[in-house]
């Protein structure tokens, strides 16, 4: 069954502010009650979740979030301690909040970290920000590991998967709320498409190209 286009994870904050605002327009008229209206307009965009193309290109990673890209780098996978490229997409408030997953596979493991909640562009907030993050088993054996983090707003990480989950490329799978970040651990001989700097869509737009060697030791 297709994902409505409003995210259930907004319906209440949604008609609550409508609501306020129905009730400031009826007992006080509209100029009182437009800042109030533009509050409710701001909620019900924050939780749209448009359906997306998924793209169907063999070894293709997609990005599980749309927002800027602020990193592409060189690090280690934080469940295998091994090499890999880290990229890193920020989502501002007017991103589409829920997450997508990268590739077709199996979750392998789901990790849930308590911390801060630092601005999520820094680079410190890959390891010291709460989070949660899951690995995953392509279908060819590579491993590629998406990292949920909070930042200074959102204070809500929603992640639907469990070990063992059979999922598929751009399959949603989790949310944050109100502003935040997402890095993408990929084997250190992807091919990276994504530019630091550019924006992304979730589901939709390639950031790597798995290389056929890619597989590692889980």
């Amino acid at each position: 069954m297709p994902h409505p286009v409003i995210a259930r994870e907004g319906w209440t904050r949604i008609l609550l502010a409508i609501a306020v605002a129905m009730l400031v327009h009826a007992l006080a008229g509209l100029w009182i009650a437009l800042p109030f209206w533009i509050v409710a307009l701001l909620v019900l965009q924050f939780f749209r979740d448009p359906p997306r193309a998924i793209p169907d290109l063999p070894g293709a990673i997609v990005s599980p979030a749309h927002g800027r890209v602020v990193a592409i780098q060189p690090s280690v996978d934080p469940f295998s301690g091994e090499p890999s490229t880290r990229v890193s997409i920020f989502m501002n408030i007017f991103s589409v909040h829920s997450n997508r997953i990268p590739i077709d596979g199996e979750i392998l493991d789901r990790q849930y970290h308590q911390g801060q909640f630092l601005n999520a562009e820094l680079e410190k907030a890959s390891s010291q920000n709460e989070r949660c993050a899951i690995r995953i088993k392509s279908n060819d054996g590579s491993v590629v590991s998406c990292v949920q983090i909070a930042g200074l707003v959102a204070r809500r990480i929603l992640t639907y998967v469990q070990v063992g989950d059979k999922v598929s490329r751009g399959e949603r799978y989790g949310f944050i709320r109100f502003g935040s970040r997402v890095d993408v651990y990929l084997p250190p001989d992807s091919e990276i498409v994504a530019k630091a700097g550019k924006w992304v869509l979730s589901g939709t737009d390639i950031i790597a190209r798995l290389r056929k060697n890619s597989a590692q030791h889980v």
